[in-house]
């Protein structure tokens, strides 16, 4: 089994009894953090109107990340380009590319809330960014990202094919189908300027700790904060104490129950036999990985265990 590249996804978590301004400073750390561990992309997310997550320009994110690192690749996983013109992302990500050529990427996706397109619709306002994208560079702001399709449905996976683009499936958002849904955008690609084969990742939601029982007790942080979100009451990531201490009705245990059997907990051994499994089922030469946690230092520790046993 072909090891597969890692790859960060940070979604600039806002813990409890922290801010927006503290997550992002704890963002910028992290980026340099996995730079120097030899990571391969830096992805930033973007979210709207949540308590939890501080990273609603990753844009912005870019060019200060791109400038405080030297090795990765850095980009929007992803633009939630239903909210945008695709003039808007096009000139935004085809300036980042000049500043720092040959890292950038540009991971397209569709959030919830905003514009409610019809599928057809934004199929078309996709090939309408790509036009823009591939304009002659002959201005300032000229030059061309990496793009990709990001998604967690057949439509997106569909998409990436049909554009000829790299698809990464969204793992930590759904669990179930992943497989086919690979194996469909694989079986559909269509050869592109952008690409002559199908190429995928797989971004799940991982913690690594020194033992399993240190990892168990992390994870319980993402695990409250979904539970929270999911029942209409959001708020920052929780300690793990503070999730302990709370008492959960029956439907809201089986929903935690549900978030730990779909992330990969545990010490590297185990964390590291897992991603081989994850990857290879997938047929993704990359995983992307998602890590959530109340302690800035355990999110820290996660991502060098994860470098030091790949």
């Amino acid at each position: 089994m072909l090891e597969p590249t890692l790859s960060v996804l940070d979604q600039s978590p806002i813990s409890a009894g922290g801010d927006g301004a503290q997550a992002i400073a704890e963002t910028l750390a992290l980026a340099r953090h996995c730079d120097g561990l030899g990571f391969h992309r830096y992805w930033l997310a973007e979210h709207h109107g949540t308590p939890a997550l501080a990273g609603s320009s990753p844009e912005i994110l870019i060019a200060r990340v791109a400038g405080l690192t030297e090795h990765m690749r850095i980009g929007a996983g992803g633009a939630m380009v239903n909210h945008y013109t695709a003039m808007k992302v096009a000139e935004n990500f085809r300036l980042l590319e000049a500043l720092f050529p040959g890292r950038v990427d540009l991971g397209l996706g569709r959030a919830p809330g905003g514009d409610r397109w019809p599928d057809r619709d934004y199929f078309h306002h996709l090939q309408h960014l790509l036009e823009l994208l591939d304009e002659p560079n002959d201005r300032p702001g000229s030059g061309r990202p990496e793009v990709w399709m990001l998604g967690a449905s057949a439509h997106s996976a569909r998409h990436a094919a049909a554009l000829g683009l790299p698809y990464s499936y969204a793992h930590f958002i759904n669990q179930q189908g992943g497989a086919a849904l690979m194996s469909t955008y694989q079986q559909a690609f269509q050869a592109s300027q952008y690409l002559a084969q199908p190429a995928g990742s797989i971004a799940a939601f991982v913690i690594c700790a020194d033992t399993q029982e240190e990892a168990d007790r992390l994870a319980l942080s993402r695990e409250g904060f979904l539970v929270s979100q999911r029942t209409g009451i959001p708020g920052p990531i929780p300690a793990p104490e503070t999730v302990r201490g709370t008492a959960y009705t029956a439907p809201q245990q089986r929903m935690m129950a549900h978030i730990r059997n779909q992330s990969i907990i545990g010490p590297p051994e185990k964390v590291r036999a897992q991603l081989l499994l994850l990857a290879h089922a997938h047929g993704a030469e990359e995983v992307v990985v998602l890590t959530i946690t109340h302690a800035f230092e355990a999110r820290l520790r996660s991502y060098q265990l994860l470098a030091e046993f790949f």
